[in-house]
């Protein structure tokens, strides 16, 4: 998948410092659900893993890449995979370096309709913090709306928040 700026890219063995560095950054655990560390063994399994077919695995993830320079500049995920419902969520991560130059919704809107057209999905849903004020705007500008919110759902370091459900429903031709 790509378009004139990114490339989305299937996982590579040579990607596995890159995951690890990611994977392993506590400041991007309270927004993925993670509360220990990868081991480079674990995320050398699961890239192994994610070359199966997505109907098998129920999930997807894919490197955000520059197309001129080749730089990978964050991942998008495709997880909770429902065939028979054709629903499933979907999360990025922008490197923090790469922020607020406009890929993560380039990146999510090449991703939604890969996922509309090509994988035969109805919706995608998103499961925000309600204190991720740039989650909530890169998922709304894509055109996710507000569905429902469920209270004091997350626990944080500085307590419970709220966790906001967006969704994203194919658009009927």
């Amino acid at each position: 998948m790509k378009n004139d700026e990114l490339i989305l890219r299937a996982l590579e063995p040579e990607d596995i410092d890159l995951l690890y560095q990611w994977e392993n950054n506590m400041e991007l655990w309270e927004v993925s659900n993670t509360l220990t560390p990868f081991s480079k063994h674990q995320l050398v399994k699961y890239i192994e893993q994610a070359q199966l077919d997505v109907f098998q695995t129920k999930q997807l993830r894919l490197i955000i890449e520059l197309e001129e320079s080749k730089e990978a500049v964050g991942m998008i995920d495709l997880f909770d995979f429902d065939g028979f419902h054709q629903r499933a969520g979907v999360g990025i991560v922008i490197h923090s370096k790469q922020r607020e130059k406009g890929y993560a919704a380039e990146a999510l809107q090449l991703f939604a309709d890969y996922c509309f057209n090509n994988l035969g999905l109805n919706q995608l849903y998103a499961n925000i913090s309600s204190n991720n004020l740039a989650s909530i705007a890169l998922f709304e500008k894509v055109g996710f709306n507000l569905a429902g919110t469920k209270k004091a759902w997350q626990k944080t370091k500085n307590g419970f928040v709220d966790e906001h459900l967006y969704q994203l429903i194919r658009k009927k031709h």
